[in-house]
């Protein structure tokens, strides 16, 4: 293990300003984002990244995929952490334990520290990343960590933290971060992909925005389009075939037939309502007029009307 006495200073100190270095914030999913780095236009490796992490409309709640230590080809030391949670040898000086013990051993800087943000849970952390090695020195890209917020959190966005220098290269100068800020839309906004200009975009909103009305059937890797306002409920072609309307979608027709939306029970499954309208008298959302469709391009494939189809439905505004 390498000796970590006075490496604070070296890592959080600054001087003249160098090149740019950009952050990247990737939405894996599931309120996970990750946050990247590339420092491929420095000559100089990164040494230590300070960032603040403020998240909109909810908080962070965890923070995972760090590295942890030294000489691991990451960033893993953390000076917020130090302080009662790393194991050193009072003889040799060196780091016998990275474990905390007994808090985490985590880049997150504790909340009390000057210009830090926050704890986690919280809205707003702020993380201190520094690289220590003898041989495995970090690339010039790679991931930092990953963040998971909650779902309602509208927006993730990342700064520098002046105070501990940004971010700080080898030789101990800063370098430029660019863009100064980058954001990321949060699990919390939900991109619409049925246009809002379409006489049907209330309903859609009404369903709880179903992707089977939009431009992309979901879940369907041989999709060149959305089919599924011309008969295709399932959003699934027959592979055999080639047909985009038959018994599998006649079922989920005949499976939601006369049922209403939601708050009724049972509520229609939105992808068997394949006119995108109701019947003002019942109600019902699945009837005769979703049949007819059906019927009409039974057994048709993708290809060109009238005798196949095109693939447009969400793309083009169907007749009321």
């Amino acid at each position: 293990m390498r000796r970590i006495a006075l490496i604070l200073t070296a890592l959080f100190l600054c001087a003249s300003v160098r090149a740019d270095v950009e952050i990247i914030l990737t939405d894996l999913g599931d309120g996970v984002i990750e946050i990247s780095y590339d420092a491929t236009g420095e000559t100089e490796l990164v040494r230590a990244f300070a960032l603040d992490i403020v998240a909109t409309d909810g908080n962070i709640i965890d923070i995972n995929d760090y590295s942890v230590g030294d000489d691991n080809a990451g960033y893993g030391i953390f000076p917020g952490s130090f302080a009662g949670n790393i194991t050193v040898n009072t003889t040799t000086g060196d780091v016998d334990s990275w474990v905390g013990n007994p808090n985490p051993y985590t880049p997150v800087a504790p909340a009390g520290d000057p210009d830090a943000l926050g704890d986690i849970p919280g809205p707003a952390i702020t993380v201190e990343m520094g690289s220590l090695y003898a041989t495995a020195a970090p690339g010039t890209t790679g991931v930092l960590c990953t963040i998971t917020v909650e779902a309602t959190v509208t927006e993730v966005c990342v700064t520098g933290n002046a105070i501990r220098g940004n971010v700080v290269l080898e030789d101990a100068s800063e370098a430029t971060l660019n863009p100064a800020q980058v954001c990321i839309p949060g699990p919390g906004v939900i991109t619409d992909c049925f246009p809002s200009s379409f006489t049907t975009y209330a309903d859609w909103v009404s369903y709880g925005k179903p992707k089977c009305w939009c431009n992309t059937a979901s879940g369907d890797p041989l999709a060149t389009g959305n089919y599924q306002c011309d008969g295709d409920a399932s959003g699934n072609p027959y592979l055999t075939t080639g047909w985009r309307v038959y018994t599998d979608d006649l079922s989920i027709v005949a499976g939601n037939w006369k049922r209403k939306m939601a708050p009724a029970a049972p509520a229609a499954d939105p992808c068997a309502d394949l006119s995108h309208k109701g019947y003002l008298t019942t109600g019902w959302r699945v009837y005769t007029d979703d049949l007819s469709i059906l019927a009409a391009n039974w057994k048709k494939k993708a290809g060109t009307p009238p005798t196949g189809l095109a693939g447009d439905c969400g793309l083009i505004t169907r007749p009321e």
